[in-house]
């Protein structure tokens, strides 16, 4: 993602009518639903591995301990390269970089697909996670610079929808196709996917140029900028707690009792994410703000009805849909907000959320388990509601920049796609 024809190109100027007035742009479904999909194949190769973890630990003769490290190892390659990449890239044209990070998915869901060598796998997706580095950094500017400024919070959200999508449908889908047809089947069925989104595309996505090199920002000067430090801090937290439980929901339901209802819990949390993204989308533009806490409130109320009350079925599930409602549209809102504060140094501040976002779920995992051995599952929810209240404390501060109650965007013609 380039910083000023993502920031600036946001709010490209709509085309004046005979009469003089504005004609009211349209969103370009077709190229934000090939983004939308390029979040689901991200997503999805992340988090594959957790529903097949059995079957590959037999298949590549390893622990089932050693093969979910394939997560972390994952998560560790998004960490350590979104920002040196990002910075790296800078100057590349956008739906060249684009191709070239699917095209990485490609490759290593194909190797992962066919390695009998543990090693080799972990190699596979190491690399998948430096692909998914890029891709974060890139596609929420890619969203934000396909809309007219009006319409950026909707595009970012139809762009993040991939999200929920491969968490709540496509987890328990590869995992079906995995146990009917075997492990390698879904990795592979991953790579064609991809290679029809590389069509898709290559046909329907429009191209913009890179920056200058003399309008590239340092990345680390980009935190001196109001508003960035306070959303990457959120981000930090918020995507803490939420992994925290999420990570290790089984092993919580199945201290409750409630093992068999694991696949219809996560589906429940996904249908509501999936209206929180919707919500989110229809308000962000005057709302960024109070949605925040809102989202942050919500899945706090959740925290606690699972903390007090988890020995009743019915609130479980009703726990999981408000947990889903706050949670849904968090990277939408993130994304926005750290793109509004970074202003021309947007790129920057969206690889510094990349990488911060996974330091925060390779943490929630460790966190999770270490909490798991010493207090068991209890603690998780206590934990996040205990994590949530700098989180709401920090919107809460960051009013003048950051989490600002009505999105500020230049509005400025920013350039055309070539």
């Amino acid at each position: 993602m380039s910083t000023v024809p993502d920031t600036a190109a946001d709010s490209a100027a709509a085309p004046e009518t005979k009469s003089g007035g504005q004609e009211q742009q349209k969103l370009p479904l077709l190229a934000l639903l090939a983004l939308a999909t390029a979040v689901f194949i991200t997503c999805l190769t992340e988090t594959l591995p957790a529903g097949l973890l059995t079957a590959m630990s037999d298949d590549l003769r390893v622990s089932e301990s050693a093969t979910g490290q394939t997560v972390t190892i994952y998560a560790i390659g998004t960490a350590l390269t979104a920002i040196p990449l990002t910075a790296a890239t800078a100057g590349w044209r956008r739906k060249g970089l684009l191709l070239a990070a699917m095209a990485g998915f490609a490759l290593a869901n194909t190797v992962t697909a066919v390695s009998s060598v543990y090693e080799l796998t972990m190699v596979a997706r190491f690399v998948a996670g430096v692909a998914a580095g890029l891709a974060w950094a890139l596609l929420a500017g890619y969203a934000r610079r396909l809309a007219p400024v009006h319409l950026q919070g909707r595009a970012i959200a139809i762009a993040m929808a991939g999200i929920p999508v491969a968490l709540s449908i496509g987890v328990p889908a590869g995992t079906f196709l995995g146990e009917a047809l075997g492990w390698r089947v879904a990795f592979l069925s991953m790579t064609a996917l991809t290679v029809v989104l590389l069509l898709w595309i290559f046909a329907a996505v429009p191209d913009y140029p890179g920056q200058e090199r003399g309008e590239r920002p340092k990345m680390l000067r980009t935190l001196r900028i109001p508003g960035v430090t306070p959303v990457l801090f959120v981000t930090l937290v918020f995507v803490l707690a939420h992994t925290i439980l999420y990570a290790y929901i089984a092993a919580f339901l199945d201290d409750l009792g409630l093992d068999d209802s694991t696949g219809l819990v996560l589906l429940v949390f996904g249908a509501a994410s999936l209206a929180s993204i919707w919500i989110v989308g229809a308000q962000i533009q005057h709302r960024l703000r109070s949605l925040t806490i809102a989202g942050a409130l919500l899945v706090a109320v959740a925290a606690a009805l699972l903390a007090v009350v988890s020995d009743t079925t019915a609130l479980v599930y009703v726990a999981a849909v408000l947990w889903g409602l706050g949670w849904g549209g968090v990277p939408t809102l993130l994304q926005t907000a750290v793109g509004d504060a970074g202003g021309e140094s947007a790129d920057a501040a969206q690889a510094m959320l990349v990488t911060l976002w996974n330091v925060a779920m390779a943490g929630g995992g460790i966190i999770g388990g270490i909490l798991l051995d010493v207090a068991g599952s209890e603690s998780f929810p206590w934990t996040v509601l205990l994590l949530l209240l700098p989180v709401i404390a920090v919107v809460l501060y960051a009013r003048g920049a950051g989490f600002p109650a009505t999105r500020q965007v230049s509005q400025d013609v920013g350039p055309e796609p070539s």
